[in-house]
């Protein structure tokens, strides 16, 4: 029913429906299910060739690029219970030679959330009302490579991965915006950023923002944990008795109208969360709008010191940004492989 609802609006108009355009799930506000029930790209749509060309054709000018891809060895003592990075080295046996090696890799640090990642969870649907119980768990059997599961595949990274996600980068760097007010925020608190802040922080820049940026904040998480003390370090990634406190953006309907209306293809920050941890009292987490509301790829642990000093340095904090997720077939999340390109 939500498509048929949004198909003439969307197939009848030069621009996008707005935020409060868009109809309800349940009684979640702004569903964008709009690019049709096949659709397993969400806002990367709005990455199309001519804005592709468009921003390499302005952003790219002296040639530089920088690398936003965090270390996978960082955190040593991951958030959220996840795995810390293992690492191995080993002799390729068929050989019985030290100078012939592969690797072993179990990955943390920076990454792409991707639709599988997070969905409605009172409603059991992930992006674009795909049930959740109907996508297998488990490896995907690739025994016969013409022959995978399509359920298997179905909102996988592959699909972005397949179609990069490129464009103009903005850079929001919210650590020396707060700094010049006066105002440093911790950000390993429960600091709720609101709308007003990052519109403030982008006119600061002179940023004006356009349909299909991919929108970077820096918070602060990462020049913080190269700040601290081992001890302290631990402490953030947690016992049972210790919740994490970590800053973000609001998940109000605000926030989702500044992202939507501003029609970002995709959003990261140098967070382990993007949004504030925990989610306030009252509300739902924001990652069940981005992902499962609009198939917006959600961007944690991206390094972003080198970029902000460089923008600081010439003023300029747009950029070509290029991102090649890894090519996982039905899977969850990536590592980034992200650059600026100046």
């Amino acid at each position: 029913m939500v498509l048929q609802f949004l198909a003439p609006l969307f197939m009848s108009q030069p621009r996008l429906p707005t935020f409060d355009e868009l109809p309800p799930f349940h009684d979640m506000p702004g569903c964008g299910w709009i690019w049709g029930e096949d659709d397993q790209l969400g806002t990367v749509n709005l990455l199309s060739d001519e804005v592709v060309q468009r921003a390499c054709r302005e952003q790219v000018r002296i040639g530089k690029s920088i690398s936003l891809n965090w270390p996978i060895n960082f955190p040593e003592k991951p958030l959220f219970h996840r795995h810390a990075l293992q690492h191995e080295s080993h002799i390729i046996h068929e050989y019985d030679n030290p100078a012939i090696r592969d690797d072993t890799l179990f990955l943390s640090g920076s990454q792409w959330d991707g639709l599988k990642h997070f969905g409605v969870l009172e409603h059991g649907v992930y992006y674009n009302n795909v049930r959740a119980s109907s996508i297998p768990l488990g490896s995907v059997d690739c025994t016969d490579p013409k022959a995978v599961d399509p359920l298997a595949l179905k909102l996988g990274i592959q699909n972005w991965a397949n179609h990069g996600i490129c464009g103009r980068g903005v850079l929001l760097d919210m650590v020396r915006y707060w700094e010049a007010k006066g105002t440093p925020v911790d950000p390993w608190t429960s600091y709720a950023i609101a709308p007003k802040e990052l519109e403030e922080c982008a006119k600061a820049q002179g940023i004006t923002f356009r349909r299909g940026d991919i929108l970077l904040l820096r918070v602060g998480f990462i020049r913080k944990y190269y700040e601290s003390t081992r001890e302290e370090r631990d402490r953030l990634a947690g016992v049972k008795t210790y919740v994490n406190e970590l800053a973000g953006i609001e998940p109000t309907d605000d926030m989702k109208r500044f992202l939507w209306n501003n029609h970002f293809s995709a959003i990261a920050s140098d967070q382990p969360a993007l949004e504030v941890w925990p989610v306030p009292e009252g509300y739902v987490h924001l990652h069940q709008t981005l992902l499962g509301l609009w198939g917006m790829p959600i961007g944690e642990f991206f390094d972003l010191e080198a970029l902000s000093q460089l923008c600081a340095d010439s003023g300029r904090y747009s950029f070509f940004f290029s991102s090649w997720p890894l090519n996982i077939l039905g899977g969850v999340a990536s590592p980034p492989n992200a650059s600026a390109m100046f």
